[in-house]
């Protein structure tokens, strides 16, 4: 009996893990119709390199106003596939068939001796981070191949203004309004 129990409960959570929809996560994909070639630079104009720099997707229903990181942050690719991740099939909370908005998000990782595990971090910490353009689709149920990102742009990473750069603007727009 307890065994028959075993086996139905694995079965569920099997199940349940199956009507789950998934995506490709990735910003490069030649073979994808059409090609996706969305590279990610950092504030420098360089692009993101290997460990320092992490991506991780988001994704939302349209009506919602909140955004879902899915699946683990990956770090960049190095060397001639700088700025590039490893694309990977992402699980969503959503069922099957399901439209979804996806969005990429990316984030310098280690700042010094800072690191940031996530992107709310980096943006509170002061380290570089950026978001892409929005893509709409529809997550697909396994064993379904999941959609790519199609219509993904590369973008730039942006400096998080400093504390103190913040305070410096302050007391100089104070002083530029005295003298005025």
């Amino acid at each position: 009996m307890k065994r028959l129990i075993v086996t139905a409960a694995l079965g569920l959570v099997a199940v349940g893990a199956l009507a789950q929809g998934q995506f490709t996560f990735g910003n490069r994909n030649p073979l994808s119709t059409p090609a996706i070639d969305a590279p990610v630079k950092n504030a420098s104009g360089e692009l993101c390199s290997g460990e320092t720099y992490l991506a991780q997707a988001y994704v939302k229903l349209q009506a919602d106003a909140v955004w879902t990181p899915v699946g683990a942050a990956v770090p960049f690719r190095t060397g001639t596939r700088a700025g590039y991740i490893n694309s990977v099939v992402v699980t969503t909370p959503y069922a099957g068939g399901t439209a979804v908005q996806v969005q990429m998000r990316a984030w310098e990782a280690i700042k010094g001796q800072a690191t940031y595990p996530d992107y709310d971090a980096a943006f509170k910490g002061g380290a570089q981070y950026g978001e892409s353009n929005i893509v709409p689709l529809n997550v697909a149920v396994a064993p379904n191949t999941p959609p790519d990102m199609n219509g993904l742009t590369g973008f730039t990473l942006v400096p998080e203004p400093s504390t103190l750069a913040l305070g410096v603007l302050g007391v100089a727009a104070l002083l530029l309004r005295r003298r005025s």
